[in-house]
């Protein structure tokens, strides 16, 4: 068995008096403290050696490897595992080296004082993150738990709430929780006055949509409206339909090959916080709409190569599913794609014409799976009547690589 030789302890503001006996035993016995200033300074100076999170954190598993065999203890805010540096330390130490402590997290303690039910609230965090994350969340009715950068967070929150027609929403900013000078600020996002309030700090979120509010589902199908586009878009019907084949799964990765506009990648990463994409678009001007849609919906996580496929596959970790969007008749594109996915991967793919349409009788007659053929129509204007107007009839073939 390994020596555990690293502590990850869990405190909250009231500090040492706040820890179990347990914890407070491995806090005595450390030879080297971990941990951000606010951190440290909650133990008395006493000649340990200290050691200040660098930045970025990601540096911080190197320093901690160079004291391995020596008594560590990094203290940590609340629980290290909930968007904790406890998450960071444990890409590179085994847990079999590790004790954790944890305490009462922060949404914990947010829940309590709002009364809320902890399973119906989504918990995020925006320290060090892109901000735009939050706008997959925002939803109507939505309980969020906001981790922040510091004081200037909540009025951000505020103002992107309002631009989404959610200004009635009702804002509770906790400050420094448990602590002797704790304090708590509420608002709606409309009357929000725009001071800066503590740096330590954690945001709840009640969602009121107004009229004019943007309501964007996490079920794949959004209106095609919500996508920045120059006409090479998957349309909502066929879109959801993609997605549906591809059948996303939590913490799986896809690659979405002829990006277009990103509509397929982008809805299947908001599917699961943990969904991952690849978006590969050659034209450098999609390049540009795919970004835009991405910060707009909220995933700003999705990786977005230009170039041509297959070139652009070079280097990538093998996807969980592929779906090819434009460029079937590019020789060799579905065969390259097939072998980079994984065993148990899902291809899927779209064709209008009849040359991509025969491509996929081919393939599917020697690799098998299933093809289906998808024919959309809408009512639209005709004079003063009303008729339907078909749009291009759209071939799909999905199958399972064995």
């Amino acid at each position: 068995m390994k020596a555990k030789w690293l502590s990850i302890i869990g405190i909250s503001e009231d500090g040492l008096k706040g820890l179990t006996p347990a914890a407070r035993a491995i806090v005595d016995n450390a030879e080297v403290f971990v941990g951000g200033a606010r951190h440290l300074a909650m133990v008395p100076e006493d000649g340990r050696e200290r050691l200040t999170w660098p930045s970025p954190i990601r540096t911080l598993l190197p320093e901690i490897e160079k004291l391995r065999g020596r008594r560590v203890c990094v203290l940590a805010t609340g629980d290290p595992l909930h968007y904790g540096v406890g998450t960071t330390i444990l890409r590179g130490v085994d847990i079999d080296e590790v004790t954790i402590v944890p305490s009462r997290s922060a949404f914990t303690m947010a829940t309590a004082r709002l009364g809320w039910t902890r399973h119906e609230v989504e918990c995020l965090t925006l320290h060090g993150r892109a901000f735009s994350i939050l706008n997959t969340y925002v939803q109507p009715g939505a309980k969020l738990l906001i981790l922040t950068d510091d004081g200037s967070t909540p009025g951000k929150i505020a103002n992107a709430l309002c631009g989404m027609g959610y200004s009635e929403s009702r804002i509770s900013v906790f400050e420094r929780m448990d602590s002797a000078s704790e304090g708590k600020v509420q608002s709606t996002a409309a009357d929000w006055l725009g001071a800066e309030t503590d740096d330590f700090n954690t945001v709840a979120v009640e969602c009121i949509a107004g009229p004019d509010a943007t309501s964007r589902s996490r079920i794949p199908g959004l209106a095609d409206e919500a996508f920045v586009n120059d006409g090479q878009l998957t349309k909502r019907e066929v879109r959801a339909m993609t997605l549906a084949a591809l059948c996303p799964t939590p913490g799986e990765m896809l690659w979405d090959v002829g990006a277009g506009c990103g509509s397929v990648a982008i809805e299947w990463m908001r599917v699961h916080p943990r969904n991952e994409a690849v978006a590969m678009e050659s034209n450098p001007d999609r390049v540009q709409i795919i970004a835009a849609n991405a910060e707009a919906l909220g995933t700003p996580g999705l990786h977005i190569i230009a170039g041509r496929a297959p070139t652009a596959f070079s280097e990538l970790p093998a996807p969980d599913a592929i779906f090819i969007g434009g460029g079937l008749s590019n020789g060799g594109l579905i065969e390259a794609s097939w072998t980079a996915l994984r065993s148990g991967g899902r291809l899927v793919a779209n064709v209008v014409t009849v040359e991509g349409e025969r491509r996929l009788m081919d393939w599917r007659e020697a690799y098998g799976g299933e093809l289906t053929r998808v024919s959309v129509e809408r009512a639209e204007p005709v004079g003063r009547f009303t008729g339907w107007r078909p749009a291009m009839t759209v071939t799909q073939y999905s199958g399972a690589k064995p």
